[in-house]
């Protein structure tokens, strides 16, 4: 697992779904100042990385959560992704929006999975885990058993790690922030020094760097 947490790292930081800028902070929508930003939707645009996204979230299914009969999405960003690993894996497939919509059926589960089905959430990117445990809350509460979940990458945040202690979601990922600190400095694209100031942003995120 080591060995494929640190070349799904590299990856996205080749194709630049990863950015990492210590000196120079990004923005984020909430406020917060970070050195990092990451879209993880650009890997769809490239073939092989698409297909290595696909195959290794399947392995650790296979592995971590064999129980599993249906696959999930969290909307938007792994609406994609997951659609991918339940071809892959011949199962039903849903998506799960933020909230119920305020027209039509008012779903807020888009697609038909079995009554009472073991699912595997897929998601692409997880921070406070905040929308990933929403989209949770709403299988349950629509009869299903949440056996666990697969992202692409997590930022490693201990209000996350409490968050899905709490919730009782067991929590899978390809790769995180540790890992692609390390690559970065080992490969030249930060300096050795960065790595204290990456540190520290993931300690306390929504304090760092705040005027």
């Amino acid at each position: 697992m080591e060995i494929i947490k640190q070349t799904f790292a590299k990856k996205l930081l080749d194709v630049k779904a990863i950015k990492l800028q210590p000196n120079d902070p990004f923005t984020w929508a909430s406020g917060w100042k970070s050195p990092i930003y990451t879209d993880n939707r650009k890997t769809l645009a490239y073939p092989e990385l698409r297909s290595f996204v696909k195959q290794e979230l399947v392995h650790l299914i296979h592995s971590e959560f064999p129980e599993a009969n249906a696959v999930a999405g969290v909307a938007t960003g792994a609406i994609a992704q997951g659609a991918l690993v339940a071809d892959e894996l011949l199962l039903p497939y849903c998506y799960v929006r933020p909230k119920p919509k305020d027209h039509g059926m008012g779903n807020q589960i888009e697609g038909t999975i079995p009554e009472g089905s073991k699912v595997v959430v897929v998601e692409d990117l997880i921070s406070t885990g905040g929308s990933s445990l929403k989209a949770v809350e709403a299988l349950r509460n629509a009869g299903f058993e949440v056996v666990g979940m697969v992202a692409s990458y997590t930022y490693g945040f201990p209000v996350a790690e409490e968050a899905f202690k709490a919730a009782s979601v067991r929590l899978v990922t390809l790769s995180d922030y540790e890992h692609t600190t390390a690559i970065a400095a080992k490969t030249g694209y930060i300096k050795e020094e960065d790595l204290a100031v990456l540190a520290e942003w993931r300690k306390s995120p929504s304090t760092w760097k705040q005027d």
